[in-house]
């Protein structure tokens, strides 16, 4: 078993120095461009910056071996062997930046990007090319090749990596809060993914991402495995993107963080058209689009995926679920996000299929989240994680028990409508997940009334297979979560009651204040 290891904290992702006064600065060049529009120029401009500066820094080193060694700056196997892309001259961000002031820059730039993709056939149709129109300020656009050129500050290519892909991840997120519910999509906020991957631990293996947005899972996967220890080569990443712009997002994304993955050789439907479908993963970690109505699934209904129940035509949730557990390995295991409406839903065959997944022992651990964390949808949202092998020989045997943690108290507000969750709200989480699966080093692990609660089938079954963690943990029951109607309505009428009497004795209260008023004029 791999040792669990304490890593050090980050500030959450959130590094708001460095990367707030470029995002600041650029902002600032946006004009009357949405943020939609915009991103696609920042973000193109920031990964032609890594590829020429990894290219130039390989290249720089080549020269200086050749000739005690031999090696051959013009060779390109020796930048393919280090995960380098091949950058032609004319897209050298040294050129670029040299005509940034030229009306020619929008151009130049698109030329650039057409060269790098004809050198670099993983990048064929990736690559934004629309910086030429006339509609682009050439001045502001030059402007932002500046600012661009001070990302890396003359750094070795490994450190000039990690901070353009820090400023590549914190822009994403920004371009995601700016462009709300229309963007949210593509960019799940880190502190979730984050408790994902601490919590299922991908340490070595297949990882999958049936919708995996700009590729954020796969990102903090790599940088889980390297803080303990592993190297970026011990995941095999899959993914599949339907999206055509997200899906070239994505590919960039994990270029610039030289990360290697299989997300086809362009975008697609994953429930329709699956791009993996001999693949069984040992880890899976998604953010479906939350309860997809015009999901087609009609044209699905014999499907080999359906192996709990055929989910309904006018709700996707349960047809993301079993996909996830048709690819998941003999010992695989599956953490991702859906609405809350998938732990109490009965409507269209949600229950049965819901009761056939929970009696077939694959539900592990069940988490109720806090409101305002997504970008694209108010809708609460909760966290499922499966497991195939909940008897396996590392952990303390869980069958027939299920984890029920509610995290509806926590995280803290970054801005007026969007919510994080700490470090240290992350780390406790994990550790109780952890101890409850008899992992070393995580400490015993004891329910806490109010948020976390071990719950066997019985009382599972009990409660019609409702799964929201407020019905097993006793915290406070919220809207959505699963509460029988008629007790809802008793608890309502009472309230209303309440307060319609209130009300009475007040409004008598008045009258009689009037009277006493009236009597003494």
């Amino acid at each position: 078993m791999v040792q669990r290891k304490k890593v050090e904290k980050n500030g959450n992702g959130a590094n708001l120095g460095f990367e707030e006064k470029l995002w600041l600065a650029a902002d600032k060049m946006r004009s009357h461009m949405d943020a939609a529009e915009y991103k696609h120029v920042v973000l193109g401009l920031i990964f032609l910056k890594y590829i020429s500066d990894a290219y130039l820094e390989r290249r720089a080193e080549l020269i200086l071996q050749e000739p005690t060694t031999g090696a051959d700056p013009n060779d390109p196997d020796e930048y393919l062997a280090d995960n380098i892309f091949i950058v032609p001259k004319a897209a050298w961000w040294s050129e670029l930046k040299n005509k940034a002031k030229t009306p020619q820059i929008g151009i130049l730039i698109d030329d650039a990007m057409t060269a790098i993709e004809n050198e670099n056939i993983s990048l064929k149709g990736v690559l934004p090319k629309d910086y030429g129109r006339a509609s682009l300020d050439k001045q502001r656009l030059g402007e932002l090749v500046d600012l661009i050129s001070g990302i890396g500050l003359g750094d070795r290519a490994s450190r000039s990596r990690d901070i353009l892909g820090r400023v590549y991840e914190y822009f994403l997120s920004k371009f995601a809060s700016a462009e709300g519910k229309l963007g949210g999509e593509f960019y799940t906020p880190q502190s979730v993914v984050r408790l994902l991957v601490e919590m299922i631990e991908p340490y070595k293996g297949r990882i999958y991402d049936p919708c995996c947005g700009s590729g954020g899972m796969f990102v903090q996967s790599e940088k889980f495995v390297e803080a303990h220890g592993g190297k970026a080569t011990d995941l095999s990443i899959y993914g599949q993107e339907s999206n055509p712009t997200t899906w070239r997002l994505a590919k960039m994304n994990l270029a610039i963080r030289g990360v290697e993955a299989n997300l086809g050789q362009h975008n697609g439907d994953t429930l329709h058209n699956d791009f993996h479908k001999d693949l069984r993963a040992d880890y899976i970690l998604a953010n479906p689009p939350f309860n997809i109505s015009d999901w087609r699934g009609d044209l699905l209904r014999d499907d080999v995926r359906w192996c709990y129940g055929i989910p309904p035509m006018g709700n996707a949730n349960f047809a993301w679920v079993e996909h996830m557990i048709h690819h998941l390995a003999p010992t695989g295991v599956a953490g991702f996000v859906l609405s809350n409406g998938s732990m109490s839903s009965n409507s269209g065959g949600e229950g049965e299929i819901r009761q056939r997944i929970v009696e077939a022992d694959l539900v592990d651990c069940m988490i109720a989240l806090p409101g305002q964390f997504f970008y694209s949808t108010q809708i609460p949202a909760c966290l499922w994680f499966l497991a195939r092998n909940r008897q396996n020989g590392k952990f303390r045997d869980r069958r027939g028990q299920v984890l029920f943690i509610d995290m509806r108290k926590l995280g803290h507000l970054v801005d007026r409508t969007h919510r994080e969750l700490s470090d240290d709200e992350i780390e406790n989480v994990t550790r109780i997940y952890h101890a409850w699966r008899g992992e070393q080093d995580a400490g015993e692990y004891e329910d806490i009334p109010g948020f976390c609660k071990s719950a066997t089938l019985d009382q599972i079954r009990s409660h019609d297979y409702v799964l929201t963690p407020g019905r097993y943990v006793g915290a406070e029951d919220v809207a959505d979560d699963g509460e029988v109607f008629e007790e809802k309505m008793e608890k309502l009428v009472l309230r209303l009651e309440t307060q319609f009497d209130e009300s009475r004795s007040l409004e008598e209260k008045i009258r009689e204040n009037l009277r006493g008023l009236k009597y003494d004029l």
